[in-house]
This record gives C-alpha cells, structure tokens and sequence, in this order.
C-alpha cells in the first residue's frame, strides 16, 4: 500500500463542540479541537479564559454541558474509569499527603490503580530517580520546597505509567531554576512517546514545550496552531516599542499601512523585519526611546487577548 494513501492515526483526544455551563455562566463555549499522539497540546488563556474549565472535563472531574468528547477513541461521559486507568493528572494545587512521606504518597496512590505492590514500589524508585528525588524518600511533603512539591506531584501522576499526562500549570510559584529543571524531564518525558495537554501563562514556557496550541478568552478558542507559526501570522518576525505619545508616528504609522497597538503611553509596532521602517523610527521618532526586538508568542496572546488587566 501506498504509505500516502494509508489512514492517519486516530487523535489521542477529538474534543467536539464542548460546552460547560455553570447556571448562566458560559465557562466553555462550543469549541472543537484534536491532540495527536506524542504531541504537547497548549492551552492558553487569561484568567476566566475557561481553559481551566476545559481540561477538568478531559480528566473527568467536571461533566459537560454539551458536545462530545472522546480520549483513546472512547466516550469520556460512558467509560470515564477506562479512560482514568490510562491517564495522568498534575493538577495546579498541591493535593499530595501532608501526613505521608514523599515515597509513601506515591505507594498510596498507586493502589487508587490496583498496581501490585512490588512492582509500585518498583515504579515509585524510578520516578524518585528519574527527578531526583531519592535523596527526599523519608522526607515529609511540608519539608519539601516548591520545586521538589511539583516534582513529587508530577512523579505521582506518573505511577500508573500514563499513554497520556495533563499538567495544570504545572510550573507556577516555581523560580526560574525549578522550572527549567521541569521543563528537562517533561521533554525527556516527550521523548519517550508521552502525550501532553498543558495549560500555563507562561508564554516562555509554552513556546518551549508545545507542538500545537490554543488560544482561548471568554469560553472561546480564538486562535489554533504551532508557536513560530502563529508568531509570524498574526505579529510578523519583529517588534518596535516606543515609548511616548507622537502624532507624528501615528501619522508615519497610518500612511505606511503599518500595523500597531497602543497601551497608555506605549505604542507597540508590528514592523515584520522591515529595516527601512526600523531606521525610520530610530532615528526620527523617539530614538532614546524606542526598543527593538524579536515577536514572541506573547505578543499573539496580548493582540489576541488584550492589555487590559483582568479581575
């Protein structure tokens, strides 16, 4: 057979028109997308976006208002334990044992499972190596700091040996060393054919880690698809910014048909390379006051989503 014409894998997860309704709040609101096996799977959003909302209702912990939602090909709302068997949860809050030590929290969990007890103790030695935590076997979890909490919470996910992992912010509060350290297993964790859905509000961090991704804001999935190229779609390879209002610039800007935001006293320019426009601004608008750099994926969120702050 021709490997062209041969049939694409099935996606790990087909979400369909999914909906969640808390009375007249619309926390998700018919969105549709897939995650491919192997894959890091992003879900962004500000604060009430609803992605929260969204990855509760793919592990199970919050039913549907409405759509379909499907996990190795099976319907979540009739086989929610088959599916629970064969994926991992770190959720955003530290639910470990407080009373336990950190390899007895995952022995405990472990039985949730039905994973025989040698070959959990076998796996909890594992993880404890693979994060290096076998240093804090007896430790209790209070005397763990925030780096090797998340670490421990993400072993614990992992006792079962998940086909699919789901990271609810995994890395927030973390300092910059813990997580980059994280980021180190994940990608390993990747290289041995995991599947991720992760939400964060670390653009970096996103970036970093996701094949594909989406953009969510009042229940809705604005935009889909890979970083570099939802960079270059929606703000171009470069940015300007330039502090002070001009009305010159704004007239530069309006008359070259150049793209740009403002944000108090700040106008953000989309310039997509353009050397001329760069030398332009640099030496006639501002030059003491003008910043210049690469896009990022940060720029998409904030075009997509707005500058405004958020309760």
């Amino acid at each position: 057979m021709n490997p062209s014409s041969e049939t694409a894998p099935a996606p790990i997860i087909q979400v369909e028109h999914l909906s969640k309704r808390f009375n007249d709040l619309i926390a998700v609101d018919n969105i549709s997308f897939e995650v491919r096996a192997g894959e890091c799977f992003g879900l962004l959003g500000p604060n009430g976006a609803g992605k929260t909302s969204a990855i509760r209702m793919l592990y199970g912990f919050a039913p549907m208002s409405a759509g379909s939602l499907r996990i190795f090909g099976l319907d979540i709302a009739t086989e929610w334990r088959r599916i629970r068997a064969r994926i991992g949860v770190c959720q955003q809050d530290n639910t470990l044992d407080p009373d336990l030590t950190v390899l007895q929290n995952l022995l405990v969990f472990a039985t949730y499972f039905g994973i025989p007890k040698p070959l959990a103790r076998q796996r909890a030695e594992e993880l404890l190596h693979f994060f290096a935590l076998e240093k804090k076997i007896t430790a209790k979890v209070g005397e763990l700091s925030g780096g090797l909490t998340r670490r421990l919470t993400l072993a614990r996910a992992l006792i079962n040996d998940p086909e699919l992992i789901i990271l609810d912010e995994p890395t927030t509060g973390l300092d910059p060393q813990s997580r980059h350290q994280l980021w180190d297993r994940l990608q390993h964790l990747r290289a041995r054919g995991k599947t991720f859905v992760l939400t964060t509000h670390y653009m970096e961090e996103a970036a970093q880690l996701c094949d594909r991704l989406v953009i969510m804001d009042h229940g809705k999935i604005l935009i889909q698809g890979d970083p570099i190229g939802l960079i270059r779609e929606q703000v171009g390879t470069s940015i300007i910014e330039v502090d002070g209002a001009d009305p010159e610039l704004e007239q530069f800007l309006v008359a070259g048909k150049i793209e740009y935001d403002r944000t108090g006293e700040r106008w953000i320019i989309y310039n997509n390379g353009d050397g001329a426009i760069e030398q332009a601004i640099r030496t006639t608008f501002h030059p003491q006051q003008c910043t210049f750099r690469s896009a990022g994926l940060e720029d998409v969120f904030l075009r997509l989503t707005g500058r405004e702050l958020r309760e």
